[in-house]
Parts: structure tokens; C-alpha cells; sequence
């Protein structure tokens, strides 16, 4: 059976530095960083006092109120980014087989403000049992994917993938292979989180993992940079449209970029903390690039994990260097974390799409916030720090790394018939 390929024909983006895939980058290229007080609670008490949250959003522009009231925000942030996704792609719907149309869809957390608040009322409330009647269908976090198969009547393959900050990556990961086996034709396949809540920045908090720059919160995500304290929470997320790459030609779809390459992989070290050496990280892009059936030396571009934590980002460079040798020195690396924080499940989602638009545009997005040079990092490496880069890409790889060891990182390609 020969494998088929894999092309990108919609995005759509929701993030803490907009709304929009057009905004969403627009602002990346800009170094603008999305990080402010938090307002989704009164964060007074907290260490951290400030997130990367979504700004100037009105979900009843996008659900109606009834539909929205049963839907986590992670859940809603899935809808309206799978909207434009869809849009985007501008499928007929008269001619979709929708028994080839599946939902992969990754979250680390899922429906946490509404278990959150369920449980708070249960308590305030003398512990008297008065729960939602959504409570459940909201919280679990295979709810993103049930409805987005719902909305758009998808009978293919419908799933949710969980591994902490890798997830959405995950997702990626699977819509990719089932449409290489001919499983499936069309997938809507990204992720998205709504961790800013008491319990997400509490939780964050107790493991010292949050940056507490209160006095400067636009600065805070500072990944490379010798000060980085703690990464900053984000929320938000995104999706792709990923098509097998001869039913995008038979209805004219524009293509963004083809993916062709995937790999995962497992520290097997720790619960929290990457392994002091890369090892994870070093084997899961070897097994993208293989996979991918290109040379590292073919890599224009790395998005990296990157989250501005003391201990996570020097182990990633680490892994870079040894894997890339030589040609890690003529690399453009970035981490767009620095601008949108850290989406936990949805950030795979977000970077796979600022990898295709540095492809489509040839601009590699910048590391913000940087300051002063780490001595760990090796200062020959190209980390794009503080502004945008014009290049030619080629090729771009994507990686995430979550708690437990969990590592996958993706493959996308300028494509060419």
C-alpha cells in the first residue's frame, strides 16, 4: 500500500496575541508580547499575577449563548478556532465525504474552570450535591473533539490525544498517519487549553514553575535569556486542516505547506523535569527527521519548546547541538513562546501554524525579551533574538516536550507537486 501525503489547507488561531490567524501573526513577526494582569480572577494572593490570557473576546460572536453555556472555554476556544480553520479551507460540504472526515484534537488539561467552579459551589454551598447537569459532558476532555465532529457532521475517526504540553502535537501527529494509511481524507486536528483559572496558576505555582515578574509581566517570557525565571501561563489554541494531498487537488484547495515528517519519544526520566542531557529531546527530532526522509542539514527553521524555564531550555539546546552538529550554527531558532506563553496542550498547535506561515512568508518569528546572554548557551547559535529574521524556509521543524517525559516533534515542508 503506498502512503499518501499530507497538506495543510485551513488554519485558524486564537491566542493570547490574537484572535485570528492574521493578527496571531501579524503580531508574532512584531515581537509583540501577550502578556498582562490576569483578569480572569482576582489574583491578589498568588505568586504569579499575570498570564498570557485571550484578549477582547465575546464567544457569543461565535456560539450562540445557548451552545456556549454547555462548553468548557477549552472547548469554545477549539470551536472558534476550528471555524476559521474551516472556513479557511473552504470546503463544499455538498461534496465532503464525511465518513473520511475525522476530529484529533489535543489538550493537556481540558475542562479545569468548569470542574473548578462545580467543586467551589459544591462546597460553598454547605456541600450540598447541586450540580450542573453539563458538569461532566463539559469537564471531560474528549469534548473539544465530540463537538467539533457534531458541528461539522465528521463521522471519521474522533479522539482527543493527551501527553501535557506535547498533546496538540500528538493530535498533529495522529491526523497525520491515519491520512497517510487512507484512513481518513480531511482532519481537523490542532488543540487548545484555558488553564488561567485559581486552580491552573495555584497548581503552577506550587511546583515554583511560573515566572513571578510581577513588576514587569510583557517581559516575563524570556526563553534563552540568563534570567529566565519560570515560563508564563497561556491560553487559547488552534487549528489545521490536514488533507491527503490528492483530494486537496481535485477541489483546487490552497495548500500552506505539506507536513511529512512526525516523531515521538520518552525521556523515561522524571515526572516533571527533562532529562539533564536532551536524551528525549535529541531522539525525538533524529525520529521526526528519518521519518521526514529528509537530512538535518535540510532544517531551515526550528520552533523549540522553549519555555523560559532555568532548566528546560539549556537541555533542548543541548539536544540541538549534538543532533544538528555543525548546522545548528547556520539554523534560525526561535521560541514564540516569549510573545504568547506557554499553551500547555494547545501550544503544539500554535507553533506547528507559525511554522507553516515562516514557510508561506519566509519571516522567522523572533525569541523576545531577551536581555543577557546565558554561559550555558552556546552564543554561535542563532536564537533570533528580539526581532524578526527574513529567510527563505524551506523546511521547519516543531518541537513540545510535556511533563512525564513526553516528547513529539513535526516536519513541515514548502510544498511542491
Amino acid at each position: 500500500m503506498s502512503l499518501k501525503r499530507v497538506v495543510i489547507t485551513g488554519m485558524g488561531a486564537l491566542t493570547p496575541v490574537g484572535n485570528d490567524v492574521s493578527t496571531f501573526w501579524k503580531n508574532l513577526v512584531a515581537g509583540v508580547s501577550g502578556a498582562a494582569p490576569i483578569t480572569r480572577f482576582d489574583a491578589e494572593k498568588f505568586r504569579t499575577k499575570f498570564a498570557c490570557e485571550v484578549k477582547g473576546l465575546d464567544v457569543h460572536n461565535y456560539i450562540p449563548r445557548q451552545e456556549a453555556r454547555k462548553m468548557d472555554p477549552f472547548t469554545q476556544y477549539a470551536v472558534i478556532a476550528a471555524d476559521e480553520a474551516m472556513k479557511d479551507a473552504g470546503f463544499d460540504a455538498d461534496t465532503l465525504d464525511l465518513d473520511k472526515a475525522g476530529v484529533i484534537w489535543g489538550t493537556g488539561i481540558g475542562g479545569l474552570k468548569t470542574f473548578e467552579e462545580e467543586v467551589m459551589n459544591f462546597a460553598e454551598n454547605g456541600k450540598t450535591p447541586r450540580f450542573n447537569p453539563f458538569f461532566i459532558p463539559k469537564m471531560i476532555v474528549d469534548s473539544a473533539s465530540g463537538v467539533l465532529s457534531i458541528r461539522y457532521g465528521f463521522r471519521g475517526p474522533n479522539f482527543i490525544t493527551v501527553s501535557a504540553c506535547a498533546s496538540a502535537t500528538n493530535a498533529l501527529i495522529d491526523a497525520f498517519n491515519y491520512i497517510k494509511l487512507g484512513m481518513m481524507n480531511v482532519c481537523i486536528s490542532g488543540g487548545s487549553e484555558a488553564a488561567v483559572t485559581i486552580a491552573g496558576v495555584g497548581g503552577f505555582n506550587a511546583l515554583k514553575a511560573l515566572s513571578e515578574r510581577n513588576d514587569s509581566p510583557e517581559t516575563a517570557s524570556r526563553p534563552y535569556d540568563k534570567d529566565r525565571d519560570g515560563f508564563v501561563l497561556g491560553e487559547g489554541g488552534a487549528a489545521l486542516i490536514l488533507e491527503e494531498l490528492e483530494h486537496a487537488k481535485a477541489r483546487g484547495a490552497k495548500i500552506y505547506a505539506e507536513m511529512i515528517g512526525a516523531g515521538m519519544s520518552s525521556d523515561a526520566y522524571h515526572i516533571t523535569a527533562p532529562h539533564p542531557e536532551g536524551l528525549g529531546a535529541h531522539i525525538v527530532m533524529r525520529n521526526a527527521i528519518e521519518n521526514a526522509g529528509i537530512k538535518p542539514e535540510d532544517v531551515d527553521y526550528i520552533n523549540t519548546h522553549g519555555t523560559s524555564t532555568p532548566i528546560g531550555d539549556p537541555q533542548e539546546i543541548k539536544a540541538i547541538e549534538k543532533f544538528f552538529g555543525e548546522h545548528a550554527y547556520k539554523l534560525n531558532i526561535s521560541s514564540t513562546k516569549s510573545m504568547t506563553g506557554h499553551l500547555l496542550g494547545g501550544a503544539g498547535a500554535i507553533e506547528a501554524a507559525a511554522c507553516i506561515l515562516a514557510i508561506r512568508d519566509g519571516v522567522i518569528p523572533p525569541t523576545i525579551n531577551h536581555f543577557t546572554d546565558d554561559p550555558e548557551i552556546n552564543p554561535r547559535l542563532n536564537l533570533t533574538f528580539n526581532q524578526a529574521q527574513k529567510r527563505e524556509t524551506k523546511i521547519a521543524l516543531s518541537n513540545t516536550f510535556g511533563f512525564g517525559g513526553h516528547n513529539a516533534s513535526v516536519v513541515f515542508k514548502k510544498y511542491e507537486d
